[in-house]
């Protein structure tokens, strides 16, 4: 098979592309850094029918955006984050769903030598299961362990590597010892396209409740401006409106003028005990609805004991 030349390659790529950025109006720019060929593949697989993956060169990727900004100017909010080893993840699904489709390929990796750790990493307290010859790269990290049943064995949890430091030979070597993989690697969302606007992951994580009990707290906060200030908005006219009925409520109740919504609470002032003895009598009442299923339970069982002793005793 004959093998294309660069040019051609490179051609057929920005049509690829730009095809995809036409064709698809919701995308991730995910890092691919220790993603291999394997897991590459078994994450298209993963995500056939749902979304396509496009790996390629960022000077390849910006020279087809920058030809294609003619046709959507919004593309270019992309060019400062085609940056590192990164690529794209087309798709006309859920946002939300595809990225948890992503996040989930991951496979698990061992903490090699150099590598930048993206977590922190502890090893357990306990039994390691080594023999007492290995004691030397415990020492050599400043691990305390005793020696038990011919096993070394650690005394508490170790804080062997910290988050965004390089592992030392010595950590790797003994977490392969440990057989212990703390790492895990796959496409990591760093960005998100939808309808010209690019923003974090994270707010794929909002949801329907947040959005709504910020938006309450914020009405709230604009009704407790506008009121101290006196500037009526639409947040504060209800507030507004309430607080001129008490005050007008309160001129009936001091004076003899009245109306309607005014009446109550006059004959509340003028008689109380008239209002004590209504509520007295509401809550009697309502306490007897709550008794009245209790009493009629009870006397169905006492009628059904009655029933079945028939006035016979066991032995008649």
């Amino acid at each position: 098979m004959v093998r294309e030349d660069k040019a051609t390659w490179k051609s057929k790529y920005v049509m690829r592309l730009t095809s995809l950025l036409d064709e698809y109006p919701k995308m991730f720019l995910v890092g691919v850094d220790n993603v291999g060929s394997k897991q590459m593949q078994q994450i298209r697989i993963s995500l056939r029918d749902t979304a396509v993956v496009l790996m390629g060169k960022n000077t390849t990727i910006r020279k087809a955006i920058r030809s294609h900004l003619d046709s959507n100017a919004m593309l270019e909010k992309l060019l400062p984050h085609i940056k590192g080893n990164v690529g794209f993840v087309f798709t006309k699904e859920d946002l939300s769903v595809v990225r948890d489709l992503i996040m989930a390929n991951r496979v698990e990796a061992p903490a090699k030598a150099g590598a930048i750790a993206p977590i922190d990493v502890f090893v357990p307290a306990g039994s390691t299961g080594l023999g007492p010859e290995k004691t030397s790269f415990f020492q050599a990290l400043s691990i305390a362990t005793k020696i038990s049943r011919g096993t070394i064995e650690i005394l508490g949890n170790v804080h062997l590597i910290k988050e965004g430091t390089k592992v030392g030979a010595s950590e790797s070597t003994l977490l392969g010892m440990l057989k212990i993989y703390p790492f895990s690697y796959g496409l990591q969302v760093q960005q998100v396209y939808d309808g010209g606007a690019v923003f974090s992951p994270s707010v794929l994580d909002i949801k329907d409740e947040d959005l709504i009990k910020t938006f309450v707290e914020s009405v709230a906060n604009v009704a407790a401006v506008s009121l101290q200030i006196g500037y009526p908005t639409a947040a504060s006219v209800p507030h507004s409106i309430v607080n001129g009925f008490k005050n007008l409520l309160a001129i009936a109740v001091a004076t003899d003028i009245t109306f309607k919504e005014a009446e109550q609470a006059k004959e509340f002032v003028a008689n109380p005990d008239a209002f004590v003895a209504a509520v007295q009598e509401t809550v009697q009442e309502a306490a007897a609805e709550e008794e009245a299923p209790a009493v009629a339970a009870a006397k169905e069982e006492s009628e059904e004991e009655s029933d079945d002793d028939m006035g016979f005793g066991l032995f008649d």
